[in-house]
């Protein structure tokens, strides 16, 4: 959503990225490198919206805080910080749902979809806002709105209760490489687990999921059978979006109660990962997408 006219001048010494950006016919856009915002909901039916200030560009509308990404900064810090310096949005209370990439070729503006992952009031910490709300989703559309964020929020209405979740047959990926796993069964186990929860961290592109936008970050189950029982990830927190399922009996039917789960959550797509004949047969039934070992290789 471009705004083309920068902010009042901030606190403090400026940023190399707050300046303009030009396009080759003269088009200006703010944030040099790009800039980025944040769309959170409450997961009670509600978005955190800004009243723009009356001076900024399209002034007394209503959009996402954000702004002016810093050199070298990623979108999804960009606009985790400008959220919390405009709206005090805590860094740790919001679990990434998906990004969406407005790019002009010169310049871009990804907008980071959250969900409050525990409740907060927002808070007008600088001169860029007039209010800050929770709207009903219901009612955003009779709000005066930025037209950036205009035209894309009918597509991130779309999407807002959309969450993909993937569940792993530990088993199946580990066994699907002769990288000598059966002579540690647990310790193979436990290196999945580590690379499923650097994959939950940086997300996954929207294609491989079948989905629009550009990255999403879904839940994650990984069911753990046999001996890999009780693995721990080389000592990384699994936490999160990741949930890990020590299968009593049978990692199969451990497999197919974790999709049913979902599916009956509202969860979707779910996909599950193996090579599985018979598995892939019986979570396809219950509305499951299945992938081989390669799909979650190829991403970590």
């Amino acid at each position: 959503m471009p705004d083309t006219t920068p902010p009042g001048p901030p606190p403090g010494p400026r940023d190399p990225g707050d300046a303009w950006a030009v396009g080759p016919d003269g088009t200006k856009a703010w944030g040099l490198f790009g800039a980025a915002g944040l769309l959170v909901d409450d997961g009670a039916g509600r978005v955190l919206l800004q009243h723009r200030v009356e001076w900024s560009h399209h002034g007394g509308t209503w959009g996402i805080p954000g702004g002016a990404r810093h050199q070298g900064e990623d979108a999804v810090t960009g606009a985790l910080r400008e959220s919390a310096e405009e709206a005090g949005v805590p860094h740790d209370g919001v679990d990434l749902r998906h990004t969406a990439l407005l790019d002009l070729g010169f310049w871009t503006y990804t907008t980071v979809v959250g969900r409050a992952s525990r409740p907060f009031e927002p808070v007008i910490a600088d001169r860029e806002s007039i209010a800050l709300s929770w709207i009903p989703v219901d009612d955003v559309d009779d709000l005066p709105l930025h037209p950036g964020f205009g035209r894309s929020w009918p597509a991130l209405r779309a999407s807002i209760t959309t969450t993909p979740h993937i569940v792993v047959d530990a088993a199946n990926v580990v066994g699907s490489v002769p990288d000598g796993w059966w002579k540690d069964r647990a310790g193979a186990a436990a290196r999945l687990l580590s690379s499923v929860t650097a994959l939950a961290a940086s997300g996954v592109p929207a294609d491989l999921l079948a989905l629009p936008f550009a990255r999403w970050w879904p839940r994650w189950t990984v069911v753990l059978e046999g001996a890999a029982r009780g693995a721990s990830a080389d000592g990384t927190d699994v936490s999160g979006p990741v949930e890990v399922v020590q299968a009593p009996g049978s990692g199969d039917d451990a497999i197919v109660s974790a999709a049913q789960s979902a599916v009956d959550a509202g969860d979707g797509p779910v996909v599950v990962i193996t090579a599985d004949r018979g598995l892939r047969a019986r979570v396809e039934a219950i509305g499951a997408v299945v992938h081989g070992p390669s799909w979650l290789r190829d991403q970590t």
